[in-house]
């Protein structure tokens, strides 16, 4: 014990030497003492942190207040910050103040000061802080894509079709137009949280929608010129057959954007003005998964664990398109996954990779189908299935074989709310009785549209509105509710960010009964109301009235869900 307590002071007493030299002479520390020094501070103290703290230099665990940072001043390449983990953070008295993780890497320190023709002075970060301003720094300003795409109202230039999958978005070297602009656009769909970009050809020119939050916003409308030359781009990027235009086809781009990969499903459909793409963005960085996460009462949490908890069984969750089940279904997995556990799921296609679990893609081409994918998965000794969702009598039939022979079976419908779900499987040709002893638990969820903070102001709301949405004016604070004006944090809109409604059906013998007597939708609905469940609308009042969300957003996600 004692030799390494003696050899560690003799590592630090050479730092201190070395240190001490440099005060005296800067010119005395040359590359192969600067060397030295890097690899025996870091034989002595390890990590950054403890090099700053014992030399008494500046450690910094957040770099987000810089002005560099906040102004996304880049004086240095993506991919030299990148790669070497250092960034210029502020000018201080004729010097660059630049963060790097090791402040002796005198090497490093002399290709900044070349690069930028400027004196260093370096300050110590930790790398996870470091990565975090880098990404945030070369992050495009807002209004980027507008400016550019206004800038070449007058350029019509070819584009290069050769780019290698995987490229940064955030890397600045692309020369032709058409790559700069696709990557502008695709950079400022992703920072503004949208989920699908539309290119729609029209009469005269190429218009671009973003769906944030669940509804669509008109954005761009680059020149006419450049239509057929994105159209290309995307399609050279999904590795699609760039000379069909008859007919629609379906891709896969991967990008990166800093330290994440970004994923976009590609949808290519002939139109009468030329070539309609819409590009989903499956951004794993965007996405909460974990029931904790999803905005789910609490009763209602303990009420769906119990559920996913079970042995065998099934659960669905229904809702339309884009109303998140997938992101249930993937945070209810994530909640019972665990080494004892085999998770199989099949999806169509699996938009988000789950560890510890194994995941097939639907692939109709060889005629790999929710059924026959359904029937391999059950060989491979599953505890719990996930299908993507439940299409046809078949795939409804297999998935209730499955439940009944004591495997737990997670999937979704396409259905307004959770009684629905019942009637649903009833028409596709599925026997109640057999529904009575394999459901065990229906959610239905929708998506609101959250009031954005920034623009935020309350009203006295008219007696139409409140009764519309079933609210008694005893019921509100203060007597007022709360909507959005629209501001730039917002983009005009009044909403930022979403939040789940839900509707939990446990399938309890009251309602097994009147189901077997009969599968009416509006009947299950008043059992299931006289149960206590309460429905979508409901569960969108209760928001209303806290502030979360407005009414109109509660109304406009729950049609045809209206108390009985």
């Amino acid at each position: 014990m004692s030799s390494e307590s003696e050899q560690k002071t003799s590592l630090k007493g050479l730092i201190e030497n070395l240190l001490a030299a440099v005060k005296k002479n800067p010119k005395s520390l040359t590359l192969e003492s600067g060397s030295l020094l890097k690899s025996q501070t870091h034989q002595s103290f390890g990590d950054s942190e403890d090099i700053a703290h014992h030399f008494g230099l500046p450690f910094y665990a957040d770099l987000s207040e810089f002005p560099f940072v906040k102004e996304k001043t880049t004086l240095l390449p993506y991919g030299f910050a990148k790669s070497k983990l250092l960034l210029p953070l502020e000018e201080q008295d004729e010097a660059l103040l630049v963060a790097m993780t090791h402040p002796f890497d005198l090497e490093l320190i002399e290709e900044v000061r070349c690069l930028t023709q400027r004196h260093i002075r370096v300050v110590i970060a930790g790398k996870a802080a470091l990565e975090e301003a880098i990404e945030l720094c070369y992050h495009q300003k807002e209004n980027a894509a507008s400016e550019y795409i206004a800038s070449l109202q007058n350029e019509s230039h070819g584009i290069q079709s050769d780019e290698e999958e995987g490229y940064d978005l955030l890397e600045k070297s692309a020369e032709s137009p058409v790559i700069r602009m696709l990557n502008v656009m695709l950079t400022e769909a992703i920072q503004q949280g949208a989920s699908d970009i539309h290119f729609e050809p029209l009469e005269n020119g190429l218009g671009v929608r973003y769906r944030i939050d669940g509804v669509l916003q008109q954005r761009h409308a680059p020149p006419k010129e450049f239509q057929s030359q994105l159209v290309t781009r995307i399609k050279v990027l999904a590795r699609l057959d760039i000379a069909e235009h008859r007919l629609p086809q379906d891709g896969r781009i991967k990008l990166n954007m800093g330290g994440r990969q970004i994923d976009f499903r590609v949808s290519t459909v002939p139109v009468v003005f030329g070539e309609r793409i819409v590009l989903r963005i499956l951004d794993k960085g965007n996405v909460l998964v974990g029931l904790d996460n999803i905005g789910m009462p609490e009763d209602m949490l303990l009420s769906f664990l119990k559920l996913i908890r079970l042995s065998e069984g099934i659960v669905l969750v229904t809702g339309p398109t884009g109303s998140g089940k997938t992101t249930t279904l993937y945070s209810a997995l994530s909640e019972v996954n665990s080494s004892e556990m085999n998770i199989m799921t099949i999806e169509d296609p699996p938009e988000y990779k789950l560890q510890g679990m194994a995941q097939i893609g639907v692939n109709p081409k060889i005629h790999l189908t929710f059924a026959t994918g359904l029937r391999h998965i059950l060989r491979q000794d599953p505890d719990i299935i996930m299908i993507g969702e439940i299409r046809d009598k078949e795939t409804a039939e297999i998935a209730i074989q499955a439940s009944l022979t004591g495997h737990l079976v997670f999937s979704t419908l396409h259905t307004n709310d959770a009684p629905s779900a019942l009637t649903r499987l009833v028409d596709m040709g599925v026997e109640p009785y057999l529904l009575t002893s394999s459901v065990v638990g229906i959610l239905a969820q929708r998506l609101v549209r959250m009031i954005c903070p920034l623009c935020r102001v309350n009203y006295i709301p008219a007696d139409q509105e409140l009764k519309e949405l079933g609210i008694k004016r005893s019921c509100l604070l203060d007597g007022q509710l709360s909507r959005g004006q629209g501001c730039a944090h917002c983009f005009g809109s009044g909403f930022k960010g979403r939040h789940g409604i839900y509707e939990l059906l446990p399938v309890t013998s009251t309602i097994k009964r009147q189901l077997l007597q009969s599968p009416d939708a509006l009947e299950l609905q008043k059992v299931a109301t006289a149960s206590g469940m309460a429905n979508l609308r409901q569960a969108g009042a209760l928001l209303a009235i806290q502030g979360v969300t407005s009414t109109s957003e509660v109304l406009r996600v729950t049609r045809g869900c209206e108390e009985l």
